[in-house]
Formats: C-alpha cells, sequence, structure tokens
C-alpha cells in the first residue's frame, strides 16, 4: 500500500491522523486507532493494514485487527489478564475506544495521550492514560522509529500483585509471506519457548542466529528471555529489514509471563521480554514487553523505550 492510499483509507473512516515526514521517512499516527502508528519508506507503507478495520464505525463482535504499531496494557491472559474481563477474549473498549490527543508536534515528533479504563479478569479496575512519544529519525540506510511507550496508573488504591499486574506491551505487525523469517540471537539456553503449539519444525539455530521462518502456515508464538537483545524481520521480496530492540526496564521492576493465558490460571509463566508471532493468515507480529512492579502504587508510571529500523537491502 502506498502512502496516500493509507490516509484515504483513514480520511474515508472519518479516522483522525497526523503524519510525521523527513524526506524519504514517514509515519502515520492513527488517533482514533488504538493511536497505532504506520511507518512508510519511499512512500510505501511498511506495516500491515487492515483496511476494513479502519473503515469500521464501532468495534464488531470479532475484534478487527487495524495492523501498524500498537501499545497494550500486558498481561494479556490469566487471571490478571486484560483481555478476559468477561470471560472471553476481547480486546478491552478502554483501548479500542480511546481517542488520542496530541499534545505536541513538531514535523519528527509526536506525543500523544489518551485514558483509558482498564479491567482484568479479576474485576480490579484500572484507570490509566496511556502515553505515546514519538520521534522519526532519516538515516542513510532507510528510517528508525523511537517510541517511548507509557501507561500511567491514576487510581488512588494501591494494588498488589494479587489483585493487579500491569506492563507496557508493543506490537507491530507486516504482511509475511514465502521467504520471511524472524531472526534473534541466541541467549543461554532456554531464551526461546513456545508460548502456545510447538514450533521446532518452523524453527532452528544457525551458529549464533535462531531463525524462525514466517511464512504463513502453522500458527506459533515465541517467548524470549531478556537475553535477546533483538529481533529482526526480513523480507526477501521486498528486499526489507526490520530491526527491533528495547531498552531493560529500570530496577526494581522486571519482565512478565504475558502469555494468552486462560482466566481461570496465574500469569505464572516465563517472563518475556520479546515475542515473535506468525499468524497463517499471512502476517507476523514482533512485540516487546516492558517490566511491572511488584505492588502499584498510585501514580505508577510504567515506561518501555523501544528503537525500530528500517531498511531495505541497497540502501546506502
Amino acid at each position: 500500500m502506498v502512502l496516500r492510499d493509507l490516509l484515504d483509507v483513514l480520511e474515508t473512516g472519518h479516522r483522525r491522523y497526523q503524519v510525521l515526514r523527513l524526506r524519504r521517512a514517514a509515519v502515520v499516527i492513527a488517533l482514533d486507532v488504538e493511536g497505532r502508528l504506520f511507518a512508510a519508506l519511499d512512500d510505501e507503507v511498511l506495516h500491515r493494514v487492515n483496511p476494513e478495520a479502519l473503515l469500521a464505525s464501532a468495534p464488531g463482535e470479532v475484534y478487527g485487527n487495524p495492523g501498524g504499531d500498537g501499545l497494550w496494557p500486558a498481561p494479556e491472559g490469566s487471571c490478571l489478564g486484560y483481555q478476559y474481563a468477561t470471560g472471553a477474549w476481547s480486546v478491552p473498549p478502554g483501548l479500542t475506544g480511546a481517542r488520542f490527543a496530541l499534545l505536541r508536534t513538531t514535523p519528527a515528533t509526536a506525543l500523544l495521550r489518551a485514558r483509558v479504563d482498564l479491567v482484568n479478569a479479576a474485576g480490579v479496575g484500572l484507570p490509566t492514560a496511556f502515553e505515546r512519544r514519538v520521534r522519526l529519525r532519516q538515516r542513510r540506510s532507510g528510517m528508525a522509529v523511537l517510541v517511548d511507550e507509557t501507561i500511567r496508573y491514576l487510581g488512588t488504591r494501591t494494588l498488589t500483585r494479587r489483585e493487579a499486574l500491569l506492563a507496557p506491551w508493543t506490537l507491530c505487525q507486516f504482511d509475511s509471506g514465502p521467504g520471511c523469517e524472524a531472526v534473534f540471537p541466541a541467549g543461554a539456553p532456554g531464551c526461546v519457548w513456545d508460548l502456545y503449539e510447538p514450533s521446532e519444525d518452523c524453527r532452528a539455530l544457525a551458529g549464533t542466529l535462531w531463525r524462525a521462518r514466517t511464512e504463513g502456515g502453522p500458527r506459533y508464538q515465541l517467548g524470549l528471555s531478556e537475553d535477546v537483545e533483538w529481533v529482526e524481520f526480513r523480507d526477501p521480496a521486498r528486499g526489507l529489514v526490520v530491526h527491533r530492540t528495547a531498552a531493560r526496564p529500570p530496577a526494581p521492576l522486571g519482565y512478565i509471563d504475558i502469555a494468552d493465558r486462560p482466566p481461570a490460571e496465574a500469569p505464572g509463566g516465563m517472563p518475556v521480554r520479546f515475542s515473535v508471532y506468525n499468524d497463517p493468515t499471512g502476517f507476523m507480529e514482533i512485540e516487546a514487553a516492558g517490566g511491572a512492579p511488584a505492588t502499584l502504587h498510585p501514580g505508577a508510571c510504567l515506561t518501555l523505550s523501544v528503537t525500530t529500523q528500517y531498511h531495505r537491502k541497497g540502501d546506502s
């Protein structure tokens, strides 16, 4: 999709947006669509775009994932997750209904914020504000997007880990097909594991790198430990390489299990820093998670700093 087509879809759907631009590079911020970001290089949109979700006047029974790069609360599932407040999986309506305000902007930077009221599967309500501080950088080889992802807890109650668990979690989507793969460095033994279905047939260790095929086919999702420093998505058909890394959370915050567990289960799995998701319908996700506090105090500010670099092979 070219950049003008994406803007036409947003305008047709009466969605507010802001464009950051530096010569060849651009980022479209969909303020009325979860504050999602869509990167473009030489007017080609690099992220997956779901026009039906962007055009929908209201959320339907089935969630239409709009694509792009979004900020969600973690964990997804378990008795403390935010996708099971009603017992069945659904994206929090506080997020799908959020309308982000643009607080500050320059040609290459933006700060956006929205009030997002969350309810976890235990029935505990958490009033929060989601903030995304976006900075676009031109590179000799492509572009970089730096985002400080912040969730502020606005409640007046102090919540223990038995009541609530909260961390920022950001995911970006790309169309994926034959030859596409996710690549990441091998950390200590056990640095990669399956969150759901087994994926041993789709990934292999090649020297110091893990290589996981993201060509459609079997659905799988990988959890990556804090030993893993970055993840790349490689699309040979487009010559596209997407390199994503994230800063470690400051002490005493720690990584948590973000997996989509049934709401009757505790979030007791292994802590996740990054994740790779492969969908049979032909897209993949690179995810990055921040840290959660042992106790959630009023005014707590949880921030995850993510850098995503985009370039095409042959750029100089």
